[in-house]
């Protein structure tokens, strides 16, 4: 049953109960106040305790680790929540890998579960679909968990690689079409551009890792893993000078932005107002849009972009070398040409 208000009982007590499951906590304990306006607010607050991870009821602690317990610490601890669960009050059930594999103690979750998970979940998805939405975010689960476990990845799973970029006039015409909409969305893309960041990155940093004065930035951890120190050119920072939310705030994100319908939504409409050659344009697009520039016009070789702290190994950077025309491949300058006949004056 999932938790809701239980009306008084006349003649047995005055106040409101609360009772039921959420995420797998069962509550069953007296709000303490007769008005039902109260008691809703306390079952609101309730359940956030119970996803940021605060409360767990006695018939949890005795149980096993399971998939939900790992996903609701996850998830707690800042972990990204798409894919993982998502609870539909009208149908009282939970969607997406919770459904499936909540009641799964980690010990039981092996390589044919989270296959048969994936097919259930997807069946008529792609490779690259199945990986992103399901194994990416139950390897991130058990490893948070501390579960090591060698997840084979569906074959396919990395799709076909795509490396589409910006050309300067696009890039501008994108940065001014957003300043229209929104002139903290155009700084953001602006930041995207020119620092290579990732989506998830960039919307986690926060005021106090930032030294305009210095043009430095700095992230504790980024999806590699590792820590990162980031050069701000001179665009980026007179960009983040000039928010309107200014920067004196701490610990507080620079970018109000969160990861969801209203920031695609943004990018859908500067899109459009850009034209049309720029719509194939993603978030990661200006990710590759900063490797492919720091090649082409900063004359970064491969192991140039590794140093740069964006990626671990010389693999994960080599996709970018075919952007830049070699030395080799222009020796056919060299090579011989007919000659021309010159005209006769009439």
């Amino acid at each position: 049953m999932p938790l809701k208000l239980i009306d008084p009982k006349p003649g047995k007590t005055p106040n409101y109960y609360i009772r039921g499951t959420y995420l797998g906590c069962y509550v069953d304990e007296s709000t303490g106040t007769s008005n039902k306006a109260v008691a809703r607010q306390i079952i609101k607050a309730k359940r956030e305790a119970i996803e940021r991870g605060e409360l767990q009821s006695r018939r949890q602690l005795k149980q096993e680790p399971t998939f939900l317990s790992a996903a609701i610490s996850y998830m707690s601890a800042g972990g990204e929540r798409r894919f993982i669960g998502e609870y539909d009050e009208e149908r009282r059930q939970w969607k997406g890998l919770i459904a499936v594999l909540g009641e799964t103690l980690l010990k039981d979750l092996d390589q044919q579960t989270i296959d048969s998970a994936a097919a259930l979940l997807y069946p008529n998805a792609s490779a690259a679909t199945r990986n992103r939405q399901v194994y990416t975010p139950v390897s991130a689960i058990l490893r948070h968990a501390g579960v090591e476990m060698r997840l084979r990845r569906p074959k396919g799973a990395q799709g076909k690689q795509r490396l589409d970029w910006l050309q300067p006039e696009q890039a501008e015409r994108i940065f001014a079409a957003a300043e229209k909409i929104d002139e903290e969305f155009a700084a953001f893309l602006i930041f995207l551009c020119y620092t290579g960041c990732r989506l998830s990155d960039a919307l986690k940093l926060t005021c106090d890792r930032l030294a305009l004065a210095e043009s430095f930035a700095f992230f504790e951890e980024t999806k590699n893993d590792e820590p990162r120190a980031v050069h701000l050119p001179p665009i980026v920072v007179t960009a983040l000078a000039n928010l309107p939310r200014g920067m004196e705030r701490g610990k507080q994100t620079v970018f109000r932005f969160r990861k969801n319908g209203h920031l695609y939504n943004l990018l859908k409409r500067v899109k459009a107002k850009a034209g049309e050659d720029v719509a194939f344009v993603t978030f990661h697009t200006f990710s590759h849009t900063w490797a492919t520039w720091m090649r082409r016009y900063a004359g970064l070789d491969t192991r140039g972009l590794v140093g740069t702290g964006r990626w671990k190994d010389l693999k994960s950077a080599a996709r970018y070398e075919h952007v830049v025309v070699s030395e080799e491949s222009m020796k056919a300058n060299l090579l011989p040409t007919p000659k021309r006949k010159r005209n006769k004056a009439g």
